[in-house]
């Protein structure tokens, strides 16, 4: 049974350092016909387990725990019996949404999450979050990159908890070294490659945002 991606997308608001903002998610499945995995469990835990379907979901994993990535990941949990994976360096982050319920498991660089045949190595890149992370699939050519690359750059560092140097570092030395045909599946927004974005690094560091 051939792994398939899939892409749902939910809306709801980020709040962070007194702000709110409307936002637009990507929820990205990653499975076949019989078991799958979430990639952050954006707003509506309901649709994101209707389009999982009969499915057994295996894990929920979170790119990192900005509100809007994680807040319908309990209830996912919750009815669906999936376990929730975090990078630690984001429970801070996390306690702000979900105080009283704490992930499940810790990720850690270069382990690997299995599902349906896909093989998503876990890459820390901080930047856009302390325990920010990308998940890496060879054999399909992808990587859900969350919100530390999107197509025209970096994701933003604006905000608490983020820094501009560090999301340069990670992208540059973590994302940027994939082959240039890797497909980059963002937190938000459209697709891009690594081909795409990498001659732009400089134009990013000069911009310095």
């Amino acid at each position: 049974m051939a792994v398939r991606i899939e892409r749902l997308v939910t809306s709801g608001q980020f709040t962070l350092d007194g702000g709110t903002w409307d936002v637009d998610n990507n929820v990205w499945i990653v499975g076949d016909d019989h078991e799958a995995v979430v990639i952050d469990a954006a707003h509506d835990a309901e649709a994101i387990a209707a389009a999982v379907g009969d499915r057994r979901l295996t894990a929920i994993v979170c790119t990192h725990a900005h509100n809007d990535h994680i807040d319908a990941a309990p209830a996912l949990a919750d009815l669906t019996g999936a376990r929730i994976w975090l990078h630690p360096d984001d429970l801070p982050l996390w306690k702000m949404t979900h105080p009283n319920r704490d992930p499940d498991e810790h990720l850690v660089d270069g382990q690997v999450i299995e599902a349906a045949g896909a093989d998503l190595k876990i890459m820390h890149t901080p930047g856009h979050a302390p325990g920010a992370i990308c998940l890496y699939d060879p054999g399909l050519g992808v990587v859900f990159t969350g919100d530390t690359l999107f197509q025209g750059g970096p994701g933003a560092t604006g905000r608490s908890h983020s820094h501009f140097p560090t999301i340069i570092d990670s992208i540059r030395d973590r994302l940027l070294t994939l082959p240039p045909e890797t497909k980059v599946l963002t937190g938000h927004g459209d697709p891009t490659t690594i081909g795409a974005e990498a001659p732009h690094l400089q134009e990013w560091i000069a911009r310095g945002h």
